[in-house]
């Protein structure tokens, strides 16, 4: 099956080359539903499928991220995140996951070297990291 999770922009990007291609639905396949690309396909002739590509491509940057991988990347495995605040916040894509765990794990690095040059305390350092690390754990 798909191993990436799907774009939001892409999917956007198929739909709106819908509305000027000969051809649309492609977006519907994208985003995982072949069933509504099939019928897009078959009312290419008419305007209903462009006009609806058009309202779709909007609708998809509309939405944040975490709406969006809850709409279209559900069969992908997901992680719990903890948003900045502390409180455990949307589940996300094994790759969004791993994005994040790395940008945490640079922001301590980033925290140790001002530890070791004198501009954080140890206490300030443990409290930073306890924080960061508290986000994926």
């Amino acid at each position: 099956m798909l191993s990436q999770p799907r774009s939001r922009k892409i999917a956007a990007l198929l739909a709106f080359s819908g509305t000027v291609m000969p051809i649309c639905g492609l977006h519907k396949f994208y985003v995982g539903q072949p069933w509504w690309g099939v019928l897009y396909l078959l009312l290419s002739w008419t305007p209903i499928p462009r006009v609806a590509s058009a309202i779709e491509g909007v609708w998809y940057l509309a939405q944040d991220s975490e709406e969006f991988n809850r709409n279209f990347n559900v069969d992908l495995p997901l992680f719990p995140f903890w948003g900045r605040s502390g409180a455990k916040s949307e589940a996300i894509p094994v790759e969004a996951f791993a994005e994040q765990v790395e940008e945490i794990a640079e922001a301590v690095r980033q925290l140790d070297r001002l530890r070791q040059e004198g501009l954080l305390s140890e206490y300030e350092f443990e409290q930073k990291r306890r924080q960061l690390i508290d986000r994926i754990a």
